[in-house]
């Protein structure tokens, strides 16, 4: 079925349920004119793809962008890259990311999260955005990194609104996020090189291996930046869009108050209730037949994480409703196969730290103003959610 709709305009960003559900009602895969290709929204078929590496490739760019045809904007990295290049970059970043150097960083993201839940109790209103989910992971996982301080907040969230924008299309809203972030470029990198990390975070133990001969050097750097991305950018929208989730469902809150342990399936129901990552491209590297649709080698396909999180089919009748008590698990907010986010582990454990802190010292959260939605090409999630809280 061909569709005349534009899922990047404004309103479809703003409130994109309506057209992921008349895209899923209108079959398995849809096309859009707009952008002349096609488009997966069901669980069924963006899972399938997104396991399948081999037939669905991320080399050719996680964009519209064709790096077959066209260069890439920069060096590609673990996530704009397939096997053989991709399989020593996951296996060193899922050795920084693996259990024995997860624990130790719970005691420093709670020795951050006391003393921040206590300013905003002192507080009562404040926004749940700027004053709480931006602030907390730019500090704790800027730590856990160990990337200096100094002029984290003036450059990694527009640096990861840049480097997500290349994932939707090349549209104004691209080049303003583009533009914005231009000015980041040399202080990340210059950040994540191995002189300026400090010598026993997370970022020390990328340069680890390429010490060791498992990457070569100009790959440390960029894998650090990845890293970064995997525990900061989307962090930040999904403690926005949890938090948003619980304001707007106070029953919901009142569960988590009641019983802690909840945290992580309130967490778990947010992720796939506002998927921080609405969309991206895949390219077939073969003719292929999906959907009823067959699509020839070397064509770029969107899939949407955000839509098929939804599905009936797969969630339930009520899948558009926020439901802590739901098995939300095997959501595809984090990806599937080889590709699945391996930065998942660090965005679960500061986030369950923060709102196990919440849940134990805040009796409510009541909306203390309007919501005010942050549009971007791929990525979902608030810019400003003013909020009262009352103290248990």
């Amino acid at each position: 079925m061909h569709l005349a709709d534009d899922p990047y305009d404004d309103a479809n960003l703003t409130d994109p349920y309506p057209l992921f559900q008349r895209m899923r009602e209108a079959g398995p895969a849809v096309w859009l004119d707009k952008y002349d290709v096609a488009a997966f929204t069901r669980f069924a078929e963006v899972r399938e793809i997104l396991v399948d590496h081999e037939t669905f490739i991320s080399g050719a760019g996680v964009g519209p962008r064709n790096y077959h045809h066209q260069p890439p904007w920069r060096k590609p990295g673990i996530l704009d890259s397939d096997p053989p290049m991709h399989t020593p970059l996951r296996a060193a970043m899922a050795d920084v990311i693996s259990p024995r150097n997860m624990r130790p960083l719970r005691a420093g993201f709670q020795e951050f999260a006391t003393p921040l839940v206590d300013q905003l109790l002192d507080l009562r209103e404040f926004d749940a955005i700027t004053d709480l989910a931006e602030l907390f992971p730019i500090r704790v996982f800027g730590d856990a990194v160990g990337i200096p301080r100094e002029g984290r907040a003036e450059n990694l969230l527009p640096h990861g609104a840049m480097n997500f924008a290349q994932f939707g299309p090349e549209d104004a809203r691209y080049e303003y996020f583009m533009r914005a972030g231009e000015h980041t470029i040399e202080w990340t990198m210059q950040n994540c090189a191995r002189e300026n990390l400090s010598p026993d975070g997370l970022g020390a133990k990328i340069w680890a291996h390429a010490d060791a001969g498992a990457i070569a050097p100009e790959e440390a750097a960029v894998l650090v930046r990845a890293l970064l991305s995997a525990g900061l950018d989307t962090t930040v929208i999904a403690i926005g869009n949890t938090l948003g989730c619980l304001v707007a469902n106070p029953d919901q809150w009142d569960l988590v108050h009641a019983t802690p342990r909840l945290t992580r399936f309130a967490i778990d129901e947010a992720l796939r209730f506002e998927s921080p990552f609405q969309s991206f491209f895949r390219t077939t590297a073969r003719d292929v037949e999906i959907g009823g649709l067959t699509l020839p080698e070397d064509s770029k396909l969107i899939v949407f994480p955000g839509a098929a999180n939804r599905d009936v089919d797969r969630f339930g009748p009520d899948a558009d409703q926020y439901r802590i008590e739901r098995e939300a698990g095997g959501h595809l907010t984090f990806g599937m196969g080889i590709h699945q986010c391996v930065g998942q582990p660090v965005s679960r454990l500061e986030m369950e730290v923060l709102f196990g802190e919440l849940a134990k010292r805040v009796r409510s959260i009541e909306p203390a103003g309007e919501p005010v939605p942050f549009l971007h090409n791929t990525l979902r999630g608030l810019s400003s959610l003013p909020v009262r809280i009352v103290p248990a």
